[in-house]
C-alpha cells in the first residue's frame, strides 16, 4: 500500500474470526452469493453479491454483536449491555442480546425511522430515544453505562466484533474460492477490517477494496495523515456508513491490509440501489449498495471475479422512495420541470397533449393560480414526468420550448 501509516501489531487474528465463525453456527446466517450479469458485463469478469442484507436483522451487525457479548463474563453479562446506533447496529445488538439472555438498552436519535425503532424492541432491547443526531444519542448511551456499569457495545471499534464481522471474509473464500477482488463499503470500518483479516491471511493476493460517500469520507485524510481524522457534518443518504471518524482499532488493520479506500457520490448510490432492486429483485440500503455504485462509477478498475458485499437492506420506505427518484433522475428517467402559461381554459390539457406527442409519462401536477410573483393572467404548473433516458429529456425539453411555454425550472 502506498499510505502513510505504519503497520500495527493486528488485534485480530485469523484464529478469532474462525472462533467466531464457531460461536456463530446456529446463530447467524451463511448468506447466499448471487451473480449479476449486468455487473458481470460491464466489468468485464464475474460480479457476485454477498448478501448480507439478507441476514438476519437484515445486516451483518449480528454477527459482530453476538461475539462480542457472548464474551462477557458473568458479572459483565448480569450488569447487561447498552448500545447507541440509528439501526442496524441497535437491531444486531437486541437480537443477540436476547438470545444469550442479556438485557439490553438502546439509546437511538429522535428521528430514527419508525421501522428500525419497533424492529429494536421486538427483537427485546429497551429503547430510549435521545438526541437528534448519533453523537448526541452515543453520549448518552456512554453517559447510561458510566452510571448503571451496563457495557457499552460499540458498533466498530472493538476487537471481538471486528472478529465477527470477519465471519464475511471466510464464507466469501468458501463460496467464490476464485475471488480476486473484495468491495466492502466502509463507516467506522469494522466490517472491512475483519474482512480483510479473514481474506489476506488466507489469500494475500486477494485485492480488497473498501467504499466510501464523498460527504463522509474520513478514510482518506486519514490513512494520509497516518491517524484518524474527524470529518467534520458528514452528510450522506447512506446512513450505514456515516460515520465522522474512524476506529482506533479497525484504523490500523485498515492502513496495513485493505489496498484502496475509494469514495462514491449520491448519484451514484443512489443508481446502485436501483439496479439491485431492478435487476437483482434485492432490497439494499444505500449504505450497502455503496459497493455496487463503486463499481458502476470505474467498471474498468476491478478485477474479476468481484465479490460486492450488500451489508444491509434495513431502508426506510420514505428514503427508498427519494431514494428510487433520485436514482431515476440520475439515469435519466426522471424529470421535474416549472413552467408558465397563460391561465385560460384548457391551457393544461393543451400542455399535456405537448408531453403526450413526446411519450413522457407524467406522473404529478402541480397548478398553481394565485402567487404574488405571477401576472394576472399567468399560471405556474410544475410536472414530475417519467422519461426514457437523457436523450428522451432533451426531447421533451425541445418539446416544451417549440411549443412557446418557458420553463424557468
Amino acid at each position: 500500500m502506498s499510505y502513510s501509516t505504519a503497520a500495527l501489531a493486528r488485534p485480530v487474528t485469523l484464529d478469532d474470526v474462525r472462533g467466531a465463525q464457531k460461536m456463530l453456527s446456529g446463530v447467524a446466517r451463511v448468506t447466499a452469493m448471487e451473480g449479476s450479469r449486468h455487473l458481470s458485463q460491464l466489468v468485464g469478469a464475474p460480479v457476485h453479491f454477498k448478501c448480507e442484507n439478507l441476514q438476519r436483522t437484515g445486516s451483518f451487525k449480528l454477527r459482530g454483536a453476538y461475539v462480542r457479548i457472548a464474551g462477557l463474563l458473568p458479572e459483565q453479562r448480569a450488569a447487561g449491555v447498552v448500545a447507541a446506533s440509528a439501526g442496524n447496529h441497535a437491531q444486531g445488538v437486541a437480537l443477540a442480546s436476547s438470545l444469550l439472555g442479556v438485557r439490553a438498552t438502546v439509546f437511538m436519535p429522535k428521528g430514527a425511522p419508525l421501522p428500525k425503532i419497533s424492529a429494536t424492541r421486538e427483537y427485546g432491547a429497551e429503547v430510549r430515544l435521545h438526541g437528534q443526531v448519533v453523537d448526541e444519542t452515543l453520549a448518552a448511551a456512554q453517559e447510561y453505562a458510566e452510571r448503571t456499569g451496563a457495557v457499552f457495545i460499540h458498533p466498530f471499534d472493538h476487537p471481538d466484533v471486528i472478529a465477527g464481522q470477519g465471519t464475511v471474509g471466510l464464507e466469501i473464500l468458501e463460496q467464490c474460492p476464485e475471488v480476486r477482488t473484495v468491495v466492502v463499503g466502509i463507516g467506522g470500518g469494522g466490517l472491512v477490517a475483519g474482512i480483510a483479516v479473514a481474506v489476506k491471511a488466507l489469500r494475500p493476493d486477494v485485492r480488497i477494496v473498501g467504499v466510501q460517500a464523498e460527504g463522509a469520507a474520513a478514510y482518506p485524510p486519514s490513512l494520509a495523515a497516518g491517524r484518524p481524522v474527524a470529518v467534520e457534518n458528514p452528510a450522506t443518504m447512506a446512513d450505514g456508513i456515516k460515520v465522522g471518524r474512524p476506529g482506533d482499532v479497525p484504523f490500523g488493520i485498515v492502513g496495513e491490509l485493505v489496498d484502496e479506500v475509494r469514495t462514491v457520490s449520491e448519484d451514484a448510490l443512489s443508481t446502485a440501489l436501483l439496479l439491485c432492486l431492478e435487476r437483482a429483485k434485492l432490497v439494499v440500503e444505500p449504505a450497502g449498495a455503496s459497493p455496487v455504485a463503486a463499481l458502476l462509477s470505474d467498471p474498468g478498475a476491478f478485477e474479476g471475479p468481484v465479490v460486492a458485499v450488500l451489508s444491509g437492506g434495513n431502508v426506510d420506505p420514505v428514503l427508498m422512495q427519494g431514494v428510487l427518484r433520485h436514482g431515476m433522475a440520475a439515469q435519466g428517467r426522471y424529470l421535474a420541470v416549472r413552467l408558465r402559461l397563460t391561465d385560460r381554459p384548457g391551457a393544461l390539457a393543451t400542455l399535456l397533449g405537448v408531453l403526450s406527442v413526446v411519450d413522457a409519462n407524467v406522473l404529478d401536477v402541480s397548478h398553481v393560480r394565485t402567487d404574488p410573483r405571477l401576472g394576472l393572467t399567468e399560471a405556474e404548473v410544475e410536472l414530475h414526468l417519467e422519461t426514457k433516458g437523457p436523450e428522451h429529456c432533451a426531447e421533451v425539453g425541445r418539446a416544451l420550448r417549440e411549443a412557446g411555454y418557458p420553463v424557468i425550472g
